[in-house]
């Protein structure tokens, strides 16, 4: 499936894969009211991977829920939707207004935005503050709930106990690492903001680790992401444990990525006899 803000709501490649034959779409960020997102620029390519500042640019859960859910309900690909919010009443709001709505499959919840009443600090950085916006959601819908884990904490597996005993039904791990680039010239940052999240393939043996540890704490499905853009890639996340796999970054350089990994899972377990993905699982 894709990650959350590389694929748009779903529709914006239409034109160039059949999406159909994604395991599922997860939307960008949806938040209670439109937001506009940071000042440009918003994306610096590195050495390997790509920075950005998005700043969770959306059109708001109402014009999702009235422009984009009735075409999602005409596919038969399921449609997560990632939310995101300021406080743990805003999370719960938008995942109120998207329960029982046709079109929407599911919710992911992004736990990377500030928390502004405690000062700022990310809610998915503490057990408890990721456990009670977990929690807070969990009472407002009966969609199946994904938490993405931030990777910018000591102990994630912790965080993942935590959301799991407030009632995820999976995780998803990892979201962007912080990091920066500065322009010497101008002496100024690369981005329109101080820094931005890392993805790509610099953060995979990040996320592969992360994926590992988490798949060995809990006992709900574990998503992997964070630079996968083969079928090794992917593989090597099944291995460690993840149950499926979000491609993000890869999609920018060709937006035909994720197929060519289905395909490339396929070819390899007919190679190798496996007649069960499961069979792949967790092996390492």
């Amino acid at each position: 499936m894709p990650a959350s803000g590389t694929f748009g709501y779903g529709t914006e490649y239409g034109e160039l894969l059949d999406v159909q034959r994604l395991g599922a779409i997860v939307t960008k960020g949806v938040t209670r009211r439109p937001w506009d997102g940071n000042t440009q620029p918003r994306i610096w390519e590195t050495a390997a991977g790509v920075l950005n500042s998005v700043g969770l640019e959306n059109i708001g859960v109402e014009a999702v829920v009235r422009h984009k859910a009735p075409l999602w309900a005409t596919w038969d690909v399921p449609v997560i939707v990632n939310i995101a919010g300021h406080s743990i009443e805003e999370y719960a709001e938008v995942a109120a207004m998207l329960d029982t709505v046709p079109g929407v499959a599911g919710v992911e919840l992004n736990i990377s935005c500030p928390n502004v009443s405690r000062g700022g600090l990310e809610f998915g950085t503490s057990p408890d503050s990721a456990s009670r916006v977990t929690a807070a959601v969990r009472a407002t819908t009966g969609l199946p709930l994904i938490v993405k884990l931030s990777p910018n904490v000591t102990d994630v597996a912790s965080i993942a106990t935590a959301v799991v005993s407030a009632g995820a039904d999976a995780v998803c791990l990892i979201n962007t690492l912080r990091g920066m680039a500065v322009d010497i010239e101008t002496r100024t940052s690369r981005l329109g903001t101080p820094s931005g999240g890392l993805s790509g393939p610099a953060i995979k043996p990040v996320a592969l680790y992360m994926v590992h540890a988490v798949a060995h704490t809990v006992d709900v499905p574990v998503i992997g992401c964070g630079g996968i853009s083969t079928a090794e890639d992917a593989l090597e996340f099944i291995m460690a444990g993840a149950t499926a796999v979000q491609v993000g970054t890869a999609t920018f350089t060709n937006a035909r990525s994720m197929l060519e990994i289905v395909d490339g899972i396929a070819s390899f377990m007919e190679r190798h006899g496996v007649a069960d993905i499961g069979e792949l699982r967790g092996v390492l």
